[in-house]
Formats: C-alpha cells, sequence, structure tokens
C-alpha cells in the first residue's frame, strides 16, 4: 500500500464489521454537513410540531422557541462530534473514557432502547405517510421500509455518500417547494398547541438534536477531522431542524391541522403528493442510521459481534413493533429522551474538557463511578423541573415526580427549560468532581 493510500483512503472503503477494525477515514467536511441535513430533514419534526406550538401566542413566539432549541441542540451536538472524529471510536465506546467499560454498558443498554424506539418511529412514520400519498393499506409500507432500513444499515458509509451528494438536494427541492406552497396561505396566530410555555416548547426541539448524541460518534468517526465533524452536524442538523419544524408550524396555522394531520394538509397543496413523497423516500436515512447505530453499540458489550448481522435482528424488531405501533406516546417518548441524554452530555462534555490524560476507550478503561451522581443528579433535575408526563398504566411515574415538585415547593406550571435545568446541574457537579484533579495536574506539571 502506497502512502497516498493511507493519507486518503479509498472513498469506496466500508465501515468496519466489528469493534477490533480500525475505523476508515473516508468522509470530509461535504460528507458530514449532508449526513447531518439529510438526518434533521424528517417526517417527525413537522408530526411534533403541534408540541411546541404555544397557544394563545404570537405565531413568531412559537418560531423564536423552535430556533433558540434547535440552537442549543445543535451545538450539543456538533461538540459530541467532534469528539468522535479525534477519538476514532464508536460513541458507546467513547462512553468508556467517561465511566469505564463496564460502567459505559449502562448508557449502552438505554441507547439499545431509543435506537429500536427511534427506527420504529421512522418506520412508522415512512408507512403512514406514504399510505396517505397512495390512498393504501400501510402494513406493506412497514415491512418495505423495514427491508430497505435495514438494507442500508448494511453498508452504512455508502449510504452516507449517496446522502451527502444527492438525496440532500431532492429533499431540499421538495422542502423549498412547500414552504412556498404553504406561505401563499394566510398564517394566523394558533389557538390550540401543546405547549406550556416558552421553554417546554424549546425542550422539544432541543430533544431532537439531543437524542443523536449517543449515535454521533458512530458516524463522525470516519470523519477526517474534528472541525470538519463538528462544523457538519451543528450546522447540517441545527438548519434543518430549523427548517422541518417551522414547516410544520407554518402548515399547521394555514390549514389548522394537527399532529399527522400534518402530512394531509401538506398532500392538499399542489404536487403535494409528490414533494412528501420525495420526504418519505429520504426518511428511510433516519430508520437507517437508527438501525446500524443499534448494531454498532451492541459491540460495546461484545466486540466480535457482525454489525451486519446485528443490524438484520434489529431490523426485523423494529419492523415487528411499527406494524402495531401507537404514535400517541411519541411525546413522552421525546421528554424521556431529553431526561436521560441531555445531563449525560453535560457530564461528558465537561469532563472531556478537564481530562488530565489521554482519554481512554480500552478494554481496562477504569471505572469512574463517581460521574454516574451528576448523571443521576441531572435525570432527577429533569423530571422535578417537567415530569415526563405518561398516561394509562404509567401514569404513576408522572404522578410520583409530581408530588415530588409538591413537597419542595416546586410550582407544576414552574414553566422552567428541563434541559437547562438539567445540563446546569450535571455540568456544575462533574466540574466539582472532576476539577481538583485537573488543578493537581496542573501543579505537578509547574
Amino acid at each position: 500500500m502506497s502512502t497516498s493510500d493511507v493519507i486518503h483512503p479509498s472513498s469506496t472503503a466500508e465501515a468496519p464489521l466489528t469493534l477490533g477494525e480500525p475505523p476508515a477515514r473516508t468522509l470530509g467536511f461535504r460528507d458530514a454537513l449532508g449526513l447531518w441535513g439529510n438526518l434533521g430533514i424528517s417526517l417527525l419534526l413537522p408530526v411534533a410540531a403541534v408540541f411546541v406550538v404555544l397557544p394563545d401566542r404570537p405565531l413568531a413566539v412559537t418560531l423564536g422557541a423552535v430556533v433558540v432549541g434547535a440552537v442549543i441542540g445543535a451545538l450539543l451536538l456538533g461538540a459530541a462530534a467532534g469528539i468522535g472524529a479525534r477519538e476514532g471510536v464508536p460513541a458507546m465506546v467513547l462512553l468508556r473514557g467517561l465511566l469505564g467499560r463496564h460502567a459505559s454498558w449502562l448508557p449502552t443498554a438505554l441507547n439499545l432502547v431509543q435506537c429500536i424506539g427511534w427506527a420504529t418511529f421512522e418506520i412508522v412514520i415512512i408507512a403512514e405517510a406514504a399510505s396517505r400519498v397512495l390512498d393504501a393499506p400501510r402494513w406493506p409500507f412497514v415491512l418495505l421500509a423495514g427491508v430497505l432500513a435495514t438494507a442500508m444499515a448494511l453498508r452504512p458509509l455508502g449510504v452516507v455518500r449517496v446522502l451527502s451528494r444527492y438525496a440532500v438536494w431532492a429533499a431540499l427541492a421538495a422542502i423549498v417547494y412547500l414552504y412556498v406552497e404553504v406561505l401563499r396561505e394566510p398564517l394566523p396566530d394558533l389557538a390550540t398547541g401543546n405547549a406550556t410555555s416558552f421553554w417546554t416548547a424549546t425542550d422539544i426541539v432541543i430533544a431532537l438534536p439531543i437524542s443523536w448524541f449517543p449515535l454521533a460518534a458512530d458516524y463522525t468517526r470516519h470523519v477526517r477531522s474534528g472541525r470538519s465533524a463538528a462544523t457538519g452536524a451543528a450546522l447540517g442538523y441545527g438548519l434543518a431542524t430549523v427548517a422541518m419544524f417551522t414547516l410544520g408550524v407554518l402548515a399547521l396555522a394555514a390549514y389548522g391541522s394537527a399532529g399527522l394531520d400534518v402530512v394531509d394538509a401538506l398532500l392538499a397543496v399542489p404536487l403535494g403528493a409528490l414533494a412528501v413523497l420525495v420526504l418519505v423516500v429520504v426518511e428511510l436515512d433516519e430508520a437507517f442510521a437508527n438501525l446500524y447505530s443499534t448494531a454498532v453499540s451492541a459491540q460495546n458489550v461484545v466486540a466480535r459481534i457482525d454489525r451486519r448481522v446485528a443490524a438484520v435482528v434489529v431490523g426485523t424488531v423494529a419492523t415487528l413493533l411499527a406494524l402495531s405501533f401507537d404514535i400517541a406516546a411519541y411525546e413522552p417518548f421525546l421528554f424521556l429522551i431529553g431526561a436521560v441524554f441531555v445531563p449525560l452530555i453535560g457530564v461528558f462534555l465537561i469532563a472531556y474538557a478537564l481530562r488530565t490524560r489521554a482519554w481512554d476507550t480500552s478494554d481496562t478503561a477504569p471505572a469512574r463511578l463517581s460521574l454516574l451522581l451528576p448523571w443521576l443528579a441531572g435525570f432527577v433535575a429533569y423530571q422535578l423541573t417537567l415530569p415526563t408526563y405518561f398516561g394509562g398504566p404509567g401514569a404513576g411515574w408522572t404522578t410520583w415526580w409530581t408530588d415530588r415538585q409538591l413537597d419542595l415547593g416546586i410550582d407544576p406550571a414552574n414553566g422552567w427549560s428541563a434541559s437547562l435545568v438539567s445540563l446546569a446541574v450535571a455540568a456544575v457537579l462533574t466540574t466539582l468532581l472532576v476539577l481538583p484533579a485537573r488543578l493537581r495536574a496542573r501543579r505537578t506539571a509547574a
């Protein structure tokens, strides 16, 4: 192999099959920007727009919450993506440097659950939208979406190159067209929506980029520089988040629809069916990404697992779940993701910034169980600020946390940002735990 081959790997190189193989560094800034832009262009965001609408408030306030949430979430995602590129390991392996090898299995287990959940959500949205566009039963599209997403997960880097060079332009054309048609309609202020305050609306938007934090390094480990990975992820996903949430909010204002009915509203515009069908096809990348990351995350526990076999198994499970999935569980699922992963990213970023030695992601990475405490404290702070709401059998969870709010004198309608409170608690406690070691190392070096 020549020196040029080492510096400029083949553009056809693929992701390693097991954890023991090194990543192919074949992606640049354009690839990172295109990948994360595509991942942010999702029909889930317009569907979720009803959860960020502030009823009886000027439309500009809701749009402001979308922008603020997207900026906060994208910056956090970009920071994690950049670290993943610098360290060159998958996301869950990256957490070995934070918690130790065996303790990293805890976030790995949680990530496996969320990845399967998100893959299921994506397949449901794809099938539901396709069935409405083509006026056909939903179940065949569930099966088709599951098969295609699983096939894409078998060759992830090849898919990334196609997304960044071709699919993103088709998606942008569809979005621009839908914007033009929606903006032709009158846009009155909305009288109905699910957000209770500016900051609860912001929390929903933050949850989308944050949900990718435990997956980001699975892709950015293949990017040649940390700066390209960080900038591409933050810009690509941040701009797409603003565009898609805003499209959903405007559609709600223009057509007075809600939830999945937003899809029907978009179908009502001239040639809307064609534009939505393009977005349905592009939506496959989110399902593929979650299936691939589920397989890669499992390798943090058993390094010898072939990611292709794992992807097929997970794809089958997600497809079966999608056949009977209830979209009504979507909002609490988003909040619960924020409650778990917002404080974790706070702990991770502070610990990485204050590290005193190389970030140890080896099989012998020592346990740092003390850092579970700020993560747990951040989770508790999130629930005490805004308990995750569950109806039916899960209502006891919400009731218990609401009772604790009252015990502590916290107004259940406080209107604070649970994400920012949780992030601040986790970051401050992590600083108190890690900073003394950093100061001792500086004194020793001096």
